[in-house]
């Protein structure tokens, strides 16, 4: 059909072609379909990795309970472990350079004014925070009592074999925590610590009956990583290199190239996650003798620490965060389920950091420099969940032995819980050891620790996500306040510029001497003007 019609201004004939309705709706139904597809393909493609984690989780407990009716023996079991044992050394493998180039390079990239605010906030987050945890266990404790009728329990019924040795005074497990802050050894401290031992010395005269034992406590290396000396050292290392100015700026340069290498190797490890996790699961499935006997026996322990690891990470931490960014935490967490599933899986903090150091960059936008400056300090002293199941342990055992807690003793179980959870070791079981400094702060027994082991795997799951939440929400919390930061410092900037424009202007009216030739006529910018000078 011709049309006359007028195009900017000038008139032109066109043709304008019809098309039927019913073409147009078809087009438009194909269109939506494709892009149904793609959205679903999107997602997909976004959350394949947190699907295949979940579900491998749930595919290990169907192998679990399944191989666990062919009565497998010691040796089998090692074997149908293997590929969680995989896993484990993979994650295990990245901590020390992750760790290590992480903090230096953070460290060097924040100024020493950001540095010492965001780490005094960080600081006072992790105690606070785990203050509150260990109030809320103690406070569950006397609710539920789970120790109580508990008395009759005992290692042999319950099959257990392990058992936990530790008569360190508190003093000397303080004295340890200070020592390993500065090891002797940076070498050594990759894979070895420092821990208190004692020796008897007699001394008097055996004839005339009056000999008397003295414990002498005395230095010995134990193996596991010394990961509280290896952050502190990497801290200050990186404030050191930025003093440098120039001169360090290459070594800086090294670091975080090494420590982008590294969380290439993360990104590729995460993959085999699921399979991992699968086995673990499976095998710890396997290996329990008797879950129905120990959920009875000690099933209000179990329900209580549980339910304090449910109400410090469901409601108190996320309402910490929502008060100071006024945002869903819960949209925050749900780009974390990956190193959730493996903190679930693996209950070892330190195994989760670089699956938590890429989704919470990835995912959630936090910089860099906050990650991974304050993830790797987090997983070594901030230990919330681990702070309620010792807490709720101690009074188990206080409740169990029929003592009564008076309130210096809670004080104590109070004060202890959040000092000795900074150098818990973020490995699977690592506070069981922390119990016993609780428990000999307070004057109560040792020998039931191997009660608190019979049902550590099941407890020591929540546990480590709880930790790892805290890390998380402490660092969303530190982008947050650094963010507003740096709007403040941009808007103040902005307004200095802007009131830099009639200084320049009243300079060129009242100085007689001095005459400012523009180069040509150019626009103002926020750039600095370039101007010519000649002196009359």
């Amino acid at each position: 059909m011709e049309k006359t019609n007028e195009i900017n201004g000038h008139a032109g004939n066109h043709t304008e072609c019809t098309i039927p309705a019913a073409e147009v709706d078809q087009v438009s139904n194909k269109n939506w379909q494709l892009t149904a597809q793609e959205k679903f393909a999107n997602f997909l493609k976004r959350n394949l990795l947190v699907i295949l984690t979940v579900s491998g989780v749930l595919v290990g407990v169907g192998i679990g309970m399944a191989v666990r009716n062919m009565n497998l023996t010691r040796a089998q079991m090692t074997y149908f472990a293997f590929p969680g044992e995989m896993l484990l050394r993979m994650l295990k493998m990245i901590i020390l350079p992750l760790v290590v180039c992480s903090l230096i390079s953070g460290a060097a990239s924040l100024d020493t004014r950001s540095l010492g605010k965001l780490g005094g906030i960080a600081i006072a987050y992790f105690l606070v925070t785990t203050l509150i945890a260990s109030g809320i266990a103690i406070a569950l404790a006397f609710i539920i009592k789970p120790g109580v009728g508990a008395g009759a329990l005992n290692t042999n019924s319950l099959r257990l074999t392990g058992t936990v040795t530790n008569s360190k005074e508190p003093v000397d497990s303080f004295l340890d925590l200070a020592r390993n802050l500065f090891p002797a050894n940076l070498v050594a401290a990759a894979f070895r610590s420092y821990a208190t031992d004692y020796k008897t010395v007699t001394t008097g005269n055996a004839t005339a009956g009056n000999l008397t034992y003295e414990k002498i406590p005395t230095g010995s290396e134990i193996d596991g990583m010394n990961i509280l000396g290896l952050v502190l050292f990497a801290i200050v290392f990186g404030i050191a290199l930025r003093k440098l100015g120039p001169e360090g700026e290459e070594l800086i340069k090294l670091f975080n190239s090494f420590n982008e290498a590294t969380m290439v190797l993360v990104s590729w490890i995460m993959w085999y996650v699921p399979i991992g996790i699968m086995f673990l699961v499976g095998s710890k499935i396997v290996e329990i003798e008797d879950v129905v006997l120990l959920i009875t026996s000690l099933g209000k322990y179990i329900f209580a620490s549980i339910l304090g690891h449910l109400i410090h990470g469901g409601i108190v931490l996320p309402l910490i965060y929502f008060g100071f960014t006024r945002k869903n935490p819960f949209s925050f967490l749900s780009g974390l389920i990956t190193p959730f599933t493996t903190a679930f899986a693996t209950c070892s903090s330190s195994a989760t950091l670089p699956s938590m150091i890429k989704c919470i960059e990835d995912n959630n936008g936090v910089d860099k420099r906050i990650s991974r400056f304050i993830l790797p300090i987090g997983a070594t002293v901030n230990m919330d969940g681990a702070a309620i199941f010792q807490c709720i342990a101690a009074v188990f055992i206080a409740q169990l032995n029929n003592v009564e807690l008076n309130a210096g003793q809670i004080f104590t179980i109070l004060v202890t819980a959040t000092a000795s959870s900074v150098g818990a070791a973020g490995i699977p079981a690592g506070g069981i050891i922390t119990i016993a400094i609780i428990l000999e702060a307070i004057g109560l027994p040792t020998n039931d620790l191997s009660l608190m082991l019979a049902v550590d795997w099941i407890v020591d799951r929540t546990t480590t996500v709880v930790n790892v939440e805290g890390d998380a929400l402490g660092a969303g919390i530190l982008h947050h306040i650094n963010q507003k930061e740096m709007k403040k410092q941009q808007t103040e900037l902005e307004t200095v510029r802007v009131e830099a424009v009639p200084n320049i202007k009243s300079e060129e009216e009242t100085s007689p001497l001095v005459t400012h030739q523009n180069m040509g006529v150019m626009p103002f910018r926020k750039g600095d003007l370039e101007s010519q000078e000649s002196v009359l």
